[in-house]
């Protein structure tokens, strides 16, 4: 349903006719944290999930099928292109923003959520208790988690910036050591909410 998308452009393109673009085009991607699938609908980026989880990505696929209307095709397209070429650039260190245009498919809690991921900067995190008080919501820090679980654009929407109010690298959907690998690449000090720093080495979270 046309109400239950978001449409995220800095490039500020157009949505052409989405029931004539009814197909999801998807591709593998090998990245060094995993496995992922890409998928564009209508020249965005609806899909950049892991796979190594099969139950969470059957999920994430019905309902991207639900609220785009759309079947799946696999293939390649121009932004598919585009988002392999960007994220090459991110895994060798060379880039810090993406300027791919994105699709969001999803509730109206969970749209306000993915869109708030977009404004947490490269190289920082914020915790999920942070991320609610964002959002005006400082009681649903559960249900911010969960939302940023049901993320299905990882990395462009970058859910692994968030963690938990200890520093603990918990809950995502490539695993934790996915995530440890996406803050190592970004060279992220995590902020404790008591004021402490963690910061991430190859070996594991040092207390500074």
């Amino acid at each position: 349903m046309l109400a239950q998308i978001v449409l995220y452009l800095p490039w500020k393109a157009k949505l052409k006719n989405m029931s004539e673009n009814n197909v999801i085009i998807t591709r593998r991607y090998q990245s060094p944290c995993g496995e992922m699938i890409i998928g564009s609908m209508a020249q965005m980026l609806c899909l950049c999930d892991w796979v190594c989880d099969a139950e969470r990505r059957l999920l994430i696929d019905r309902r991207l099928a639900r609220h785009l209307g759309a079947d799946f095709e696999e293939g390649t397209s121009a932004v598919i292109e585009q988002a392999v070429e960007q994220l090459n650039e991110y895994f060798q260190e060379k880039r810090s923003v993406f300027d791919v245009p994105l699709l969001f498919a999803g509730t109206q809690f969970q749209q306000r959520v993915w869109r708030e991921l977009l404004a947490i900067p490269y190289g920082t995190t914020i915790s999920y208790s942070q991320l609610a008080k964002r959002l005006a919501m400082p009681h649903a820090v559960r249900a911010v988690a969960n939302a940023c679980g049901a993320n299905a654009i990882s990395v462009f929407a970058p859910c692994h910036r968030v963690v938990g109010s200890n520093g603990s690298l918990t809950g995502y959907a490539g695993g934790i050591e996915a995530k440890r690998k996406l803050l190592l690449i970004e060279n992220t000090p995590i902020m404790i909410e008591g004021g402490k720093i963690l910061r991430i080495n190859n070996e594991k979270l040092m207390l500074l």
